[in-house]
């Protein structure tokens, strides 16, 4: 009776969220894209983003610390046009000068991203690599500054490990940006992740290196907390550096998933925050890619159909693939 009323392991009743939008019909396949974080003034604040008006933004931004969530920051720089305007944010507003470098160095990033692509540096133009640097110059500039306008931000540390990787500022100098991150936050995840993707060969780390860290961070996660996807993201980047498909479908790494699933966000302790689809669906791809058959259920259907892009679209049709897999858990 007691389990039935209180749930196990994330499944607990969560009290009527006042912000939560309602989700839309959902697709033939039972999915639906969440958008905004699911929530009303995510929403508002992204809309006023891409009216460019600033003072609506500010206002919107009121409930929310801009310099600790990640998500919602991120919710902001993947506003298209937001370049456009935030550049006179930061050169007229003195008051709110930190707020708008972080929000513009954030868009920035992905700004340059969009100009590099997805494609092989090999394959990658002289004209692209030049726009990439140049506006990766203008996203360190900026972070840097609001680093030292608001001392006790970790975001712009994150952010600044992400930069720091495409301009290629050295191992010496990631590893200062990595502990001034975790002097702010020690159990930020996505600190944790950014220095996942560093360690991994393909950004000179060495084989192995990466889900090391991982365990070792995991050992130190206090039961409950988000940090505990860490686990879940190495195996993930494993896949990714892997020749085989199959590398994660071991006994040991589906048990270490479920182990890991059981200590983060399936614990009773676990708080759902604004964004936690995204620490769910870091398992669900994870669980799924090690084809393991019983957590996998429980965390996608937890989900109950909403997708996110992250982390999916480490593959060439990530909509496809997490509507697999939910049609596998059902």
């Amino acid at each position: 009776m007691l389990s039935k009323l209180f749930g196990r392991g994330g499944e607990r009743p969560e009290a009527a969220d006042p912000y939560a939008l309602p989700a839309p019909r959902k697709r033939k396949n039972g999915t639906y894209t969440l958008h905004a974080l699911g929530d009303t003034r995510v929403l508002a604040l992204v809309e006023a983003a891409r009216s460019g008006d600033w003072d609506a933004v500010k206002a919107a931004l009121t409930p929310f610390d801009l310099g600790r969530d990640h998500a919602v920051l991120d919710e902001l720089a993947d506003v298209d046009g937001l370049e456009a305007w935030i550049g006179r944010a930061v050169r007229d507003d003195k008051e709110h000068r930190a707020t708008a470098l972080l929000i513009s160095g954030a868009r920035h990033i992905i700004w340059g991203w969009e100009a590099r692509t997805t494609a092989r540096a090999a394959n990658v133009t002289r004209e692209q690599w030049q726009i990439f640097y140049e506006r990766l110059r203008i996203a360190e500039e900026q972070l840097l500054e609001a680093a030292e306008l608001q001392p006790e931000w970790v975001t712009p540390w994150r952010r600044l490990l992400t930069s720091g990787r495409g301009m290629s500022v050295g191992a010496d100098v990631s590893v200062v940006r990595f502990h001034a991150a975790l002097r702010r936050d020690p159990l930020d995840l996505e600190t944790h992740i950014e220095w996942l993707s560093q360690l991994q060969p393909r950004w000179a780390g060495e084989p192995g290196q990466a889900l090391s860290f991982a365990r070792d961070a995991l050992a130190h996660t206090p039961q409950g907390h988000r940090l505990g996807c860490v686990i879940a993201m190495a195996h993930i980047e494993e896949w990714v550096e892997s020749d085989r498909g199959d590398c994660l479908e071991t006994p040991y790494i589906q048990a270490e998933l479920r182990k890991a699933a059981d200590h983060s966000i399936l614990h009773p302790a676990y708080v759902r925050g604004l964004g936690w689809q995204h620490d769910f669906h870091i398992f669900a791809m994870a669980l799924s890619l090690a084809e393991e058959k019983h957590t996998v259920r429980r965390v996608i259907q937890t989900l109950d159909g909403a997708y996110t892009s992250w982390p999916w679209r480490y593959f060439s049709e990530p909509e496809k693939q997490f509507a697999a897999a939910h049609r596998r858990a059902a």
